[in-house]
């Protein structure tokens, strides 16, 4: 055995260097510690990254499995869906569920009817959403604050005990059988609010206070300089609202009696039969119904995150 041998079994010696000894892979420590350090994570963390992202993949499985199944059974045969052994994939792909369902009721209707009421109550949720949240955010008044807890209240009511006494107010209104009967008591949401108080929470009173001496008014101040800043609240509360809107079916079926005004989801509803469901064409019809929210997600989810609250401050 040489010196060399037994230098590299025993280890160096004190004070000497192991630059360019053998059986040292420092190449391999440093990559790996270059890696974590491009990823963002500090030697030492790798474990708990790793950890965490598996935890995010397997959380987007389990939701999105579901999902990506449900798709795929609206291109199966009606005979396909209920057999054994069951498959993910369609064995005999077909777009007949999607024909029949489009030729079963008037979907070009129901899709206006559904596109006014979401997009109507999504803009006006928006607007009493953002000053309410504002207001409560930025100003202290007794009354304000008595606002507020009554709003909080309003969320530990389950929504079906609420819906008896907003029909007798849509009655009473005369805005029964009418889309405004849909879209007026879903304006205001103790959600949007919320959010939007939040966030305002969060911006320094400094700004404001620039834009005072500069003399600014408070509407121009919330106008130019609260509501461009809050742009990620708005497009994650439009999104959400839009969502809850467009889905919404419990209401706009107490509401709505006559055909012409039917939402999607009363339209879908009224193809399934008594005795019998086509389960290809309500898969298809659901297919149909669901891909307006999948389109607008996925063009403005890159604004949800989107936000700079030290733009205008200094130091």
């Amino acid at each position: 055995m040489t010196t060399l041998d037994v230098e590299v079994q025993r280890g160096p010696a004190a004070g000497t260097s192991t630059k360019g000894l053998p059986g040292r892979p420092r190449g391999r420590a440093v990559a790996g510690r270059s890696r974590l350090s491009f990823l963002g994570v500090k030697p030492g963390e790798g474990r708990k990254f790793i950890s965490a992202t598996t935890l995010l993949w397997l959380l987007a499985a389990a939701y999105g499995f579901p999902v990506l199944w449900f798709i795929l059974s609206a291109f199966k045969p009606a005979g396909e869906l209920f057999s054994y052994p069951l498959h993910l994939l369609p064995q005999h792909p077909t777009v007949k569920g999607f024909v029949e369902a489009w030729h079963s009721f008037d979907v070009a209707l129901y899709f206006r009817n559904t596109f006014i009421v979401a997009t109507a109550a999504t803009v006006l949720t928006l607007v009493t959403s953002a000053c309410s949240g504002y207001a409560l955010a930025k100003y202290d008044t007794i009354w304000l604050k008595m606002f507020f807890v009554g709003m909080l209240a309003t969320t530990m009511l389950p929504t079906e005990v609420m819906l008896a006494p907003s029909f007798l107010v849509v009655r009473d209104l005369r805005l029964y059988n009418n889309l405004a009967g849909v879209i007026v008591p879903t304006v205001y949401t103790a959600t949007g609010t919320l959010m939007f108080r939040q966030f305002y929470k969060t911006v320094p009173d400094e700004l404001l206070e620039a834009g005072r001496m500069d003399g600014g008014s408070e509407l121009g101040l919330f106008l130019r300089v609260m509501v461009p800043i809050a742009r990620p609240v708005f497009v994650t509360l439009a999104i959400f609202s839009f969502v809850w809107r467009w889905n919404d079916y419990i209401w706009p079926l107490l509401v709505i009696n006559n055909p012409h005004w039917f939402t999607l989801q009363i339209g879908i509803e009224s193809i399934v039969g008594a005795q019998n469901v086509n389960w290809s064409v309500l898969l298809g019809a659901s297919v149909i119904g669901m891909a307006p929210l999948l389109v607008m997600y996925l063009v403005f989810q890159r604004f949800v995150m989107n936000t700079d609250l030290n733009s205008g401050l200094k130091g």
